[in-house]
């Protein structure tokens, strides 16, 4: 049975692929998905952004969708929600310093909910301090923020994700098939009641 909400934290130059693939995904399991972004209101749009490996040092930058939120930052509470996704791209690293946000995040740890990022998205965990002792992989350019903030680097393929607990990261969309499917066997794990033994 799928969890019956999950929050989405996005914003203006999230990655395109890490947002609506995610998004579409859980809403096609099952999962209800609102996606906010602080400053905005339902039915408003984040701009996103393409991120390709096209052989250069480091990835390529496009334009990409109008991505339309279907919730109101400001109207919703970490509460009520039984996981959070994290988009990379560059919305994390502004969205890193909104107090809110940050709350919000710290919510979802310490009430130990399943929490999904991928790529940059990292930059917001560092950010909220909750990265301590955990695996944790990211677009690799982020490997000295995470370190920084006590966590333990993932440098796996592009193409594969880890699970530490209720935390599932990957380092880039590439991962999508694996990451995804971690969320979600995390997310099925976390909405099985407790029962208690005979």
């Amino acid at each position: 049975m799928p969890a019956s909400k999950i929050l989405m934290i996005t914003g203006d130059f999230t990655e395109d692929y890490e947002t609506m693939v995610p998004f579409q995904t859980l809403l096609a399991c099952g999962y209800t998905v609102d996606a906010v972004c602080p400053g905005k209101k339902a039915g408003e749009t984040v701009a996103t952004a393409i991120h390709d490996f096209e052989g250069d040092q480091t990835y390529s930058e496009k334009r990409g969708h109008n991505f339309a939120l279907n919730a109101t930052f400001d109207s919703v509470r970490a509460e009520d929600y039984d996981a959070l996704i994290i988009p990379g791209g560059r919305a994390p690293e502004y969205l890193r310093l909104n107090a809110e946000v940050i709350k919000s995040v710290r919510h979802f740890f310490d009430a130990g909910k399943p929490v999904a990022a991928i790529c940059h998205g990292a930059q917001l965990l560092a950010a909220a301090g909750v990265l301590k002792g955990r695996t944790c992989s990211a677009y690799p350019a982020c490997r000295p923020e995470v370190e920084l903030a006590g966590g333990i680097y993932a440098d796996i393929s592009i193409t594969d994700a880890v699970s530490d607990g209720n935390l599932v990261t990957a380092p880039a969309w590439p991962a999508h098939p694996s990451w995804l499917r971690q969320f979600m066997t995390v997310l099925d794990a976390s909405s099985i009641p407790e029962t208690n033994a005979a």
